[in-house]
């Protein structure tokens, strides 16, 4: 392991330029465990970094990726010794740390999460963040009196890789799930994840009164925006609202009545800094009642690590369905 290849983002003359790159593993962040990375996967966070359309990186240069699944190749922390399949996301890669786009990656031990029994590699990307963040808004929202017996839950920009793996898992949980999506060519898609109906964005009456007619037990929001102002309108009494992403906007425009009235509940999901002991508790149930029953056709496509550069811009163009995992190196 002299030198590897990894694919690495900086900063030039206030532009971002990435590319493939041979490095050692003293060029890499600090770290107590060396793992040699088999598997990543690509987020919409990860397309955003690597083409400069969102600010991401903290620091430069660092190798892209928040998500990476390997094997411990050197460890100085003797919970994780050579040859422990691992996996780790979030936990600041590609934005303060070097990230899962790497042949070889240094990280901190209490990153690193055993890959559940049950999981390899392989799976464990297919979840990667997407699977993690949607199994956390779950758990969380279970914390907070979730029942399938309730009502219905709403997932909305319901194609991408959250909202399919939060579809699946609901589903396999008995919750009746409703997906919206701006993709009318995917409701045989989301029907065979579990989804019980559909709605169609561009068919949404998003309502203008603080509260509207009450549809909703409970919803995981990917999209921000009018659209969860939407969802604080609609949900019904003591409805918990998992708002984890922004893909429409990071605006929040309403009022405190749906949760003085009918006591809302609004959870923000961060799958970055979670703690520790939460994390593995959420892996453990990921590989246990909360384990997708369509994961091959929600990641069923695996791209080589010379693919990646080409593959970020559907993401950003809205055209990506389901989870991509990219292959690193060898098992």
């Amino acid at each position: 392991m002299d030198t590897f290849r990894a694919y690495r983002i900086d900063e030039q003359d206030g532009k971002i330029v990435a590319g493939f790159q041979q490095l050692s593993v003293d060029d890499l962040t600090e770290g107590n465990v060396v793992v040699r990375v088999s598997h990543s996967t690509i987020n919409y966070k990860d397309a955003l970094a690597a083409t400069g359309a969102g600010k991401i990186l903290r620091r430069h240069p660092l190798n892209g990726g928040i998500d990476l699944a390997g094997v411990v190749v050197s460890s100085e922390d003797p919970d994780f010794q050579p040859g422990t399949a691992v996996l780790v996301n979030g936990c600041g890669l590609s934005e303060t740390v070097d990230g899962g786009y790497s042949e070889y990656a240094r990280l901190d031990s209490q990153s690193l999460v055993p890959i559940p029994e049950g999981l390899d590699a392989h799976q464990a990307m297919q979840l990667g963040t997407a699977g993690y963040t949607a199994a956390l808004a779950i758990h969380r929202m279970e914390q907070n009196g979730q029942l399938p017996e309730n009502g219905p839950v709403v997932v909305t920009g319901a194609t991408g890789g959250v909202g399919s793996i939060a579809i699946d898992m609901l589903a396999g949980r008995g919750y009746e799930v409703v997906a919206l999506t701006g993709k009318a060519s995917g409701e045989a898609y989301l029907k065979s994840l579990g989804a019980s109906s559909i709605l169609l964005r561009d068919e949404l009456d998003l309502g203008k009164r603080p509260m509207e007619r009450a549809q909703w037990a409970g919803a995981i929001d990917n999209l921000g925006g009018d659209y969860l102002t939407w969802l604080t309108r609609t949900m019904d009494y003591g409805g918990n609202i998992a708002s984890i992403g922004l893909a429409a906007s990071p605006a929040l425009n309403t009022t405190v009545l749906p949760f003085i009235l009918r006591a809302v509940c609004l959870l923000g999901i961060n799958s970055v800094d979670t703690p520790r002991d939460l994390r593995l508790a959420v892996w453990s149930r990921i590989a246990g009642n909360l384990r997708p029953r369509h994961l091959d056709e929600i990641g069923g496509r695996t791209i080589g690590f010379d693919d990646l550069p080409d593959s970020f811009q559907a993401y950003l163009d809205g055209e990506i369905t389901g989870r991509i995992v990219v292959k690193i190196s060898d098992d």
